[in-house]
């Protein structure tokens, strides 16, 4: 349900009109509008019938499409070199593998003192939750 929705100030940049003739068409009829407060809103659609063709979008007016993002501090504890080895070559096999465009980065940590494998995951929340389960299957008994 995500509608482009213009001012008269931009339907008047993208037409090369004077925002007081925009406002006249809509006062008029001939430019379908919504009265939100004292601004008007024209709809993408009702703009291209009005000129009668398609009407690219103005700058700034791209419908915006929202996203998650996580950030993940995942400590693992009394794990060995060679298991927080295998966990970083998961997570640089999954960072690699992201396949819808989103970025998924990762940085690890490793303590060889204490045992201790930091993880910090950063990402969508389905990558991000696809990686944490991947890190579960590896580290868990």
């Amino acid at each position: 349900m995500s509608q482009r929705l213009y001012s008269a100030d931009q339907v008047a940049d993208l037409l090369g009109l004077h925002v007081k003739t925009v406002r006249g068409y809509v006062r008029d009829g001939r430019l379908p509008a919504a009265r939100i407060g004292k601004q008007y809103r024209i709809t993408h659609e009702s703009l291209e019938a009005f000129t009668g063709g398609t009407v690219a979008a103005a700058p700034g007016a791209a419908a915006r499409r929202r996203h998650v993002d996580v950030s993940s501090i995942v400590e693992i504890d009394a794990i060995g070199p060679k298991d927080a080895h295998r966990v970083t070559t998961l997570l640089t096999g999954a960072a690699g593998g992201n396949t819808d465009g989103r970025r998924l980065r990762f940085e690890t940590s490793y303590d060889e003192e204490r045992a201790r494998l930091k993880v910090v995951v950063l990402g969508g929340l389905s990558e991000t939750t696809r990686v944490l389960e991947l890190v579960g299957t590896v580290v868990e008994p």
